[in-house]
């Protein structure tokens, strides 16, 4: 999968996504999707043939300190192991990103004019660099390539001030204009621009691989900006405003919940703008409740969780499995776009651990 898609190192701290198992270099011709790796996903992985699993939850989420068989992590990573099947998880990093799971939530649910519930902060960086004149258009499209010079919709975005750098070269340099040892001036342009944290060694890498200089001069800035293409939920609307039973009858058909708990509702209110989080979503009630949503809805909301509601809106829980359960889509649509001829299996082991009676 395309790191730099859903790059681990947007994951939260304390999320375990990545190659949990397996040589990242084994040739993989069939892989198995599933929302959770358990006992029963390793078996069916290996009767269809498949090298490679691929979960929404890691499989370790806590520190192993044996590997004696005696949890159901440790019996699954050894049966792993035996089978030659390699383990990989995609989890809060592609809850935060644009076109994973909180998009698919709103998309399911026919949300329009969607936007990062809660964007990631303390990520973004400018990159200053200094370019000989005739040379600043390549450099530019070299670190547009990369992912540098996105502002919300538009891209290849920089600002530029022509000027005058100066530099002297050792007796051992060879520099690109001028001589060794000689003070030599040079029209430059000042090309600045933004990226995410996660980017930088690949805007870097193409900077100075299209960069005439033998030694480049370049600044990196952190940023406070929020970055809004990713982040932890999202909210969008309704095409039109929908009765509340109408629209938890939606939300339980949509995702084929056995049970919603949701907060108290008048009967008379209705449902425009929906706040959504697939998981475990209650830590981003406040954030739902600073916008203009109707409803937030997500799962393990807990019982206190459901009194921060306080009459300002709705909250909904529909079950942690159920709220992810259209992440298997995103793997296989990324995986047959990517490599058409790819054997790619879901899993038909249901795995979720909650049973409704």
């Amino acid at each position: 999968m395309r790191s730099w898609w859903a790059p681990p190192a947007l994951q939260e701290p304390y999320d375990n996504a990545g190659l949990v198992a397996g040589n990242s270099d084994n040739k993989v011709n069939s892989v198995l999707l599933c929302l959770d790796v358990t006992e029963e996903v390793v078996e069916e992985a290996y009767r269809k043939g498949a090298e490679l699993i691929i979960s929404h939850h890691p499989v370790i989420f806590r520190k192993l300190n044996r590997l004696t068989g005696a949890t159901y992590t440790e019996r699954i990573l050894i049966s792993a192991v035996r089978y030659g099947i390699a383990l990989y998880s995609a989890h809060t990093n592609i809850d935060k990103i644009t076109g994973g799971v909180n998009s698919r939530f709103c998309e399911k649910l026919g949300l329009k004019q969607t936007r990062i519930l809660s964007p990631v902060q303390g990520i973004m960086r400018k990159l200053v660099v200094f370019v000989p004149s005739a040379h600043a258009q390549k450099v530019r499209e070299a670190i547009f390539s990369a992912g540098a010079g996105h502002i919300g919709e538009y891209d290849q975005c920089s600002f530029n001030v022509e000027g005058q750098g100066s530099f002297r070269g050792s007796e051992h340099s060879d520099p690109f204009a001028g001589k060794a040892g000689v003070l030599h001036f040079e029209n430059e342009v000042r090309v600045e621009t933004i990226y995410p944290l996660y980017l930088e060694g690949r805007i870097l890498k193409k900077m100075v691989g299209s960069h005439p200089y033998e030694e480049v001069a370049y600044d990196i800035y952190p940023l406070d900006n929020e970055y809004n293409k990713a982040g932890l939920g999202m909210i969008g609307y309704l095409d039109k405003p929908l009765a509340v039973t109408e629209f938890l009858k939606l939300l339980k058909n949509t995702f084929q919940t056995g049970v919603i708990r949701h907060s108290s509702f008048t009967g008379s209110k209705m449902i425009s703008s929906v706040a959504v989080c697939g998981g475990s979503g209650a830590s981003l009630i406040p954030a739902a409740r600073k916008t203009d949503a109707d409803i937030y809805v997500s799962g393990d909301i807990k019982y206190h969780d459901f009194f921060d509601a306080d009459d300002n809106m709705m909250i909904a829980d529909i079950g942690h499995f159920e709220s992810e359960r259209f992440t298997l889509d995103i793997f296989y649509e990324l995986l047959r776009k990517k490599f058409p001829n790819f054997a790619v299996h879901f899993s038909e082991v249901n795995t979720n651990p909650i049973h409704y009676f």
